[in-house]
């Protein structure tokens, strides 16, 4: 459900008339990341996650193997803060925003403190601990960097995507998170418009859109003789055989992501992934209905079906869903869609025989179909699942 706020309204003094404030559409992402630099106590964290209440503003643009950060913040404690700030003026950028938060929180658990030190010092930023003791002269130098060694081990840090205005759908961004991998991390996305003051100033109003706690896990179901597998394992762990397979994978997958053109800007791309399958996830809490999309290179198969995690909004939607107008939807899916015999409810599929798919014209014909149905699929299911979410939560509510 798309949320609306009105305009905020300044009134100088008792005897002066408001004045109907509007938004700052010069405002771009440099300021918005000097703002956070500048005034990290505007970023509403308390509400979010309560034990990175203090942050302290460390640098921006944080050089990582993933990017530069936006902005690097650190607890008085050790723990870390990433912010990401994004105007939702580019289409793309909405997609990839999670995703790329998720990458420096990857990269940043294969770091120790003396790198995040190194990073901050090409920054301009001498001490970190210095800083910090600036605000908390208490501060003791071994528990802080022992506390934010252990804390990027383990992916232990707030992640936040600040946009200066979320507009209707871009909330689904918040959807790519089922896919956190072992990470501990807890997410925020805060809107903080920017408007105009009378005198020349500017007003920012931070309030928070979406959260989510750390580690979030659910028993999810998947297509028939697929598994989960663990890519956390450490390389001298992994044989060659599942290694160059799992390299297989991950190659097959880009060269889909680069042929997939999506009408709905709005929703989440994955990355590639080492495994027979790739997810799409949909407008349901905690990424709990997606479009499963796989290969099955031993038949020569690929296809696509509606999935969901079991005992969540999710399932409950498309169960109703199903229930209520899944043989209507079929038609509109097109192609061989069908309702599976296998799983509850009968949700959507479709699947194709193309045969060997290491051969470069049949694997281009595959990636081309599966490219066009993972869009319908999309046009047809994104909106009905949301739909039904609504009518769940508002029954609920």
């Amino acid at each position: 459900m798309a949320r609306q706020h009105g305009h905020p309204v300044f009134i100088a003094n008792k005897n002066a008339p408001g004045v109907v404030l509007s938004t700052n559409s010069e405002f771009n992402e440099d300021q918005l990341q000097q703002l956070v630099h500048e005034h990290p106590d505007a970023l509403p964290i308390n509400e979010i996650d309560a034990a990175f209440e203090g942050a302290i503003s460390i640098c921006r643009e944080l050089n990582t193997p993933a990017g530069p950060i936006d902005n690097f913040l650190i607890t008085p404690s050790g723990l870390p803060v990433i912010v990401e700030c994004k105007l939702w003026r580019n289409p793309q950028a909405r997609r990839e925003v999670v995703g790329q938060v998720l990458d420096y929180a990857k990269e940043l658990a294969r770091w120790s403190s003396a790198d995040i030190e190194r990073e901050a010092a090409r920054r301009g930023v001498p001490s970190i601990i210095d800083i910090v003791r600036m605000r908390h002269p208490e501060v003791d130098e071994a528990d802080f960097h022992d506390t934010l060694t252990t804390s990027l081990e383990r992916g232990r840090c707030l992640l936040l995507i600040l946009g200066d205005g979320i507009r209707g759908g871009v909330e689904a961004i918040f959807e790519h998170l089922h896919d956190q991998g072992a990470l501990q991390f807890s997410f925020g996305l805060v809107e903080m418009p920017i408007y105009d003051v009378p005198g020349g100033g500017q007003l920012a109003l931070p309030r928070v859109l979406a959260k989510a706690p750390v580690e979030v896990r659910h028993v999810i179901e998947l297509p028939d003789g697929l598994r989960l597998e663990d890519e956390t394992r450490a390389e001298d762990q992994i044989d060659p055989d599942t290694r160059a397979l799992g390299d297989d994978r991950a190659q097959f997958w880009r060269e889909f992501l680069a042929v997939l053109d999506l009408d709905d800007p709005d929703q989440p791309l994955p990355r590639a992934p080492r495994q027979g399958f790739i997810a799409f996830v949909l407008p349901a809490p905690s990424g709990s209905a997606w479009i499963n999309v796989y290969r099955n290179i031993t038949k020569g198969n690929v296809g696509l079906h509606l999935a969901y995690m079991r005992d969540t909004i999710g399932s409950q939607a498309v169960e109703a869903l199903m229930r209520e107008v899944g043989d209507d939807l079929i038609p509109d899916l097109g192609g061989t869609a069908a309702r599976s015999e296998t799983k509850a409810f009968g949700p959507p599929m479709d699947e194709r025989h193309f045969g060997d798919l290491s051969d470069e014209k049949i694997r281009a014909e595959a990636l081309a179909w599966l490219a066009d149905r993972t869009n319908t699929f999309i046009n047809v299911l994104r909106p009905a699942i949301r739909s039904a979410v609504a009518d769940i939560e508002e029954a609920d509510g």
